[in-house]
């Protein structure tokens, strides 16, 4: 029976999905078996404390390790990262604060984003219109 399920499935549809459809597991809600001698909600519910001391957390970013071998990267001072680094999460105006200033007096960066921003505002009205004819 399970051979004719699968000369069904490889006819209706490509190997990838058969094998996803055959070989999916499922997972119950509750893990499926009970544990031993407990009933309802105790210490084993409870979330494990963290076995990294305040110190090492304090020290170092953990957990952005990509390496098999390597180390979490020790945190430095602030002296010791490059300057562009503090501005990442700056927010930028928008292109409707853009267009309100005159373009003339606008900072090179802040004409580039507004050039940027205007071109695909114009390529999004164009395809739209393209769509509704």
């Amino acid at each position: 029976m399970a051979m004719n399920q699968i000369n069904l499935l490889r006819s209706s549809i490509s190997n990838k999905e058969a094998v996803g459809i055959l070989f999916r597991r499922n997972f119950a809600a509750g893990g499926g078996k009970a544990k031993k001698g407990s009933k309802g909600g105790g210490a084993g519910d409870a979330p494990k404390a963290s076995s990294l001391s305040k110190e090492v957390k304090a020290t170092t970013v953990v957990g952005a390790n990509i390496l098999k071998e390597g180390a979490d990267p020790k945190i430095l001072p602030d002296s010791e990262y490059p300057d562009w680094l503090w501005h990442l999460l700056d927010k930028r105006p928008a292109l409707s604060e853009l267009r309100r200033k005159n373009i003339e007096t606008l900072p090179y960066e802040d004409l580039k984003r507004f050039v940027k921003l205007d071109n695909r505002a114009r390529i999004k009205e164009n395809n739209s219109v393209k769509a509704k004819n």
